[in-house]
């Protein structure tokens, strides 16, 4: 028995569609899938529950993290926290599977390695066709490096503490858990015999500029630098400090019950003494942190101190706070329930979390 897990958040309908389709038509029939809805907004969500009416045989697990940064990680270890068969495959939602994906996979399925596959990517064009599996042109291949699509022994998976949940936003964590498998003795096997999955083209997703919802705009960069350390030191377990896969919803219930809110400004003084006193010390409480310009920031009044070389107040800019702020969450709090919004417009920040 093998359980396929799929994540997602606020991704087109239609090709989510598709890819349920070709697991509902499979020859084996032998698997289960477990869904994890990492925080769509409530047009998709309930988009997403009117269409898994269709396919009962789809476990469904939302998660109340839309204003969190995307976290593919958690959302994988979510699932696998919940997984019970002896093989977990980890699959994206843009998918289709060839009709013999799930016999090909428990022919494959071997306790001492880990199995990747090739994908074909199907053009614009062709991915709006509805058409046998044999039949699709596949417009490219993707090769070694391409590491997300992966069969494991549920048991191994578990034992290095799953995905590393360091990885928010995008890139990264599917090969640092190769890396880590391969660190503990096991073989991890690129599987290219035949093409037993096609991508399914789609516009890239980018943020709009007034969106309010979490962003650091160096994260991609640092998880690749992350990525090298987890290689050159011969890391096994992640998430050694912080319970992996947790999600309590209760915990974000309680996001509605603020029992202090503290109001900041920019000073790079009074900011990080925050940090430091409050936000990675306090204990069993919500609380609510806002934060906006001081009156003095960028005025002319200090302009002209720095200019005459007088003494000035040390501001920090609000692209900066917001980018610290996130990283302090990933490094010290990403197991806490939290709603991060900044308004760049406004430059305003709104944190509120459980600490």
């Amino acid at each position: 028995m093998i359980t396929i897990v799929l994540t997602y958040r606020n991704r087109d309908i239609g090709i989510l569609k598709n890819c349920l389709d070709s697991l509902l038509n499979q020859t084996d029939r032998c698997f289960e899938v477990i869904l994890i809805d990492y925080g769509s907004v409530a047009l998709y969500k309930n988009e997403l529950e009117k269409l898994l009416g269709n396919y009962k045989f789809i476990k469904l697990v939302r998660c109340e993290t839309e204003q969190q940064l995307w976290c593919k990680s958690r959302a994988i270890n979510i699932a696998l926290k919940r997984c019970v068969t002896p093989f977990v495959f980890v699959g994206d939602v843009d998918m289709i599977y060839s009709p013999d994906f799930i016999s090909t996979l428990n022919i494959l399925k071997n306790n001492l390695k880990v199995v990747y596959f090739q994908v074909g990517f199907l053009s614009q064009t062709e991915s709006k066709i509805n058409k046998a599996f044999v039949d699709y042109h596949i417009n490219f291949k993707s090769n070694k490096e391409a590491t997300g699509m992966a069969l494991f022994t549920t048991d191994i998976l578990k034992s290095i503490n799953g995905y590393d949940e360091f990885y928010n936003g995008w890139g990264g964590e599917d090969t640092d858990v190769h890396i880590r498998l391969r660190n503990a003795g096991y073989t991890v096997y690129f599987y290219d015999d035949t093409i037993l999955m096609l991508h399914q083209w789609h516009p890239k997703s980018y943020r709009n500029k007034n969106s309010l919802t979490p962003f650091h705009n160096l994260l991609e960069k640092i998880n690749h630098e992350y990525l090298k350390f987890t290689n050159s030191n011969n890391k096994i377990k992640a998430n050694v400090n912080f319970p992996w896969g947790s999600y309590n919803k209760s915990d974000y219930d309680d996001l509605n019950n603020i029992e202090t809110t503290y109001s900041l400004t920019n000073k790079e003084a009074e900011f990080k003494a925050f940090v430091n006193h409050i936000l990675l010390t306090e204990k069993d409480k919500v609380i609510k942190i806002e934060i906006k310009p001081h009156k003095e920031f960028k005025s002319i009044k200090q302009n002209t101190k720095k200019v005459l070389g007088q003494k000035t107040i040390s501001f920090l800019e609000m692209d900066t706070i917001n980018n610290l702020l996130l990283e302090y969450i990933i490094t010290n709090l990403r197991d806490k329930a939290y709603q991060f919004q900044y308004n760049s417009k406004n430059q305003t920040i709104h944190l509120i979390i459980k600490l």
